[in-house]
């Protein structure tokens, strides 16, 4: 014990003295070096945890609204850098060039309308084997999980907050132009429990999923380095890389290059309109559909299967009476144990059918949530482009300019269309799989019943 807690006390002087190097050297009061925050940081959570639908710790936000997670690189108080108010686009408007090379982000003409260029293989990785760690001595603990990707078959380790880390780099450098969706919540107590983990895991997978399938986010560097990287230098030479990256922000339209004709400000208003619509509409619908889950989900487990036990018990006090007669029967008691056996199917079905339901639809929330501040971008320079007319004669820009601030807006609107038509894609591929599954699982539950209720028909007798 002795020796640990002089070992504690070398590490925070240690600590101390790199952050006063570091505020010395740097001329920066309070800036501490990426090794010290690696070092000290942990999976400290300090949210809510939603396992499960049935409890009361079910919140009315979900587990991926915007605000939900917290960095844990830097003190932020406002979750989406830079949108705290909706972003100047006229950084990109007027910006003639556009990036080069890998840079580059081609929009095609496909079937439904522009399209992303997808990959010829489709990303994905498996979330899997949870362990822990710990360091310091054992004074901290953690959570890591093992990351596989289907591209090199080579797993690779990461914690929580190195999930944490890849989703605000995603938000910084793609948010204006994609919706990034908010990791699962952390938590306050319990983060080491079984059920707790394997729900986190389980809510890390899908959001994995979700970006690997996504033809920009899969073939960004940050995303490849987060899968791809070979050991602990070239991960902090990645990192460090990765959060000096000029193309955040607005300044991701400069790398998007449609190969198609140029719209014009009313067509992309047209856009503009009939996307913010759709994505507000649905958000109301999945959030509707999550509220009737949840409370299917608390029935279920509490007033339906406590009816369904009544209704047993009230059979079998019957069959008790009738016992007491010349003329026992045992068929009523055995009617009412099919009735108490009911129950527990009821109260164990949402986690058959519900909980994929209700966790696809969270994402889906999660997504949707997103839209609104996306979109506000390209209100945003929607209507810059229309003052540009007065700006011209105000000779505070050219008619060069002008042309410039519509060509650029024609490709954000294409941008808009590429992304919803792979939200679209992806929409009708989840919700396909989800509703057979569902239905599939229903069918089985009310067979099973069926089933029962005809054994315990058979046992009485036409009269």
């Amino acid at each position: 014990d002795f020796f640990i807690f002089y070992f504690f006390l070398k590490e925070i002087d240690t600590f101390i003295n790199g952050w006063v190097e570091a505020r010395n050297s740097r001329g920066n009061v309070g800036l501490v070096p990426e090794d010290y925050i690696e070092e000290w940081d942990d999976d400290s959570d300090d949210g809510k945890s939603t396992v499960g639908y049935g409890g009361s710790q079910m919140e009315e936000g979900g587990t991926m609204q915007r605000g939900g997670a917290h960095s844990t690189m830097k003190i932020s108080l406002n979750k989406f850098p830079g949108f705290s108010k909706t972003p100047n686009p006229e950084v990109y408007l007027l910006t003639k060039s556009v990036a080069k090379g890998n840079d580059k982000l081609p929009i095609y003409a496909g079937e439904v309308g522009p399209v992303w260029l997808y990959p010829q293989i489709q990303l994905d990785c498996v979330v899997a084997d949870p362990k822990k760690g710990s360091k310091m001595y054992g004074l901290k603990s953690y959570i890591e999980y093992q990351i596989t990707p289907n591209t090199t078959n080579r797993p690779v380790n990461h914690r929580y907050k190195h999930f944490d880390w890849l989703y605000e780099r995603l938000v910084e450098k793609f948010a204006c132009a994609l919706p990034i969706p908010c990791l699962p919540d952390k938590q306050v107590t319990g983060r080491f429990e079984e059920e707790f983990i394997k729900m986190r895991m389980e809510r890390l997978q899908g959001w994995m999923s979700r970006m690997c399938r996504h033809p920009v986010i899969s073939n960004s560097e940050v995303l490849q380095l987060f899968l791809n990287y070979r050991d602990e230098k070239e991960w902090k030479l990645g990192k460090r890389k990765a959060e000096k990256d000029e193309f955040v922000g607005v300044k991701i339209f400069s790398t998007i290059d449609p190969e198609l004709p140029e719209l014009d400000p009313g067509q992309v208003e047209q856009k503009y309109e009939m996307y913010s619509q759709f994505t507000r509409s649905m958000d109301n619908s999945v959030k509707e559909l999550l509220a009737v889950g949840h409370l299917h989900w608390k029935r279920c487990t509490g007033p339906l299967q406590k009816e369904y036990r009544q209704i047993g018990k009230a059979f079998q006090n019957l069959s008790s009476v009738f016992n007491t007669s010349a003329y026992p029967s045992r068929k009523l008691d055995a009617t009412g144990k099919t009735y108490e056996e009911i129950a527990e199917l009821v109260a164990g079905q949402p986690k058959k059918d519900l909980h994929f339901l209700m966790e696809t639809n969270n994402e889906y929330k999660g997504l949707l949530g997103c839209f609104p501040d996306t979109i506000a971008v390209h209100k945003a320079a929607i209507d810059k482009v229309k003052e540009a007319d007065h700006l011209v004669t105000m000779n505070k820009i050219s008619q060069q300019d002008k042309h410039i601030m519509e060509k650029n807006l024609s490709t954000m609107s294409y941008a808009l269309q590429a992304e919803m038509n792979h939200f679209h894609s992806n929409r009708i591929y989840d919700y396909n799989r989800l509703m057979q599954f569902y239905l599939e699982e229903q069918v089985k539950f009310y067979e099973t019943i069926a089933e029962k209720l005809k054994k315990a028909l058979g046992q009485y007798t036409t009269m």
